[in-house]
């Protein structure tokens, strides 16, 4: 499996994992996430593959785009209340649904904790859906631990 940051030639491959995630989305919370959509315009993924506060990591098998890890450098500089950290928000993990169970999510994952040391971040964060039991589980597997708890009441 190749690793490495991901490049305008992948946006096809992308537009495709991402149409899969948000259906694992829709299919959790229909209120809340539309079916048959993605995430990004093309102009938008694009935008985000040329950004380097938001670099994406992209896994191969030879040719073949089988996850992603799209992620944010957050700050809080001078904030009145947080501290000087740096850190690396995932904002979106991808393993294609047929590569599930192969490892792809944990070498991106790891991948990405590498890429967070080197740039100096203090910590790597993400949040869950619970709807989303797989990824949850994935996510303590891996070792990360609640920060906080959206909570909602729908009214």
């Amino acid at each position: 499996m190749e690793l490495r940051r991901a490049s305008q030639s992948d946006k096809d491959s992308i537009n495709s994992l991402l149409r899969q995630v948000l259906e694992v989305h829709h299919n959790g919370r229909p209120d809340l996430f539309k079916g048959g959509v993605k995430k990004y315009t093309d102009e938008q993924l694009a935008e985000i593959i040329d950004d380097g506060e938001r670099p994406i990591f992209a896994a191969f098998d030879g040719d073949r785009l089988v996850g992603y890890a799209f992620c944010v450098f957050q700050r809080h500089k001078g904030d009145n209340i947080l501290t000087d950290i740096t850190t690396l928000y995932i904002d979106d993990l991808c393993v294609d649904e047929n590569e599930r169970g192969k490892h792809v999510g944990k070498a991106l994952y790891e991948y990405v904790l590498k890429f967070a040391r080197e740039a100096g971040c203090y910590n790597v964060t993400l949040n869950v859906w619970t709807c989303n039991e797989g990824a949850m589980r994935f996510y303590e597997k891996m070792g990360l631990k609640p920060q906080k708890i959206g909570m909602e009441q729908i009214l």
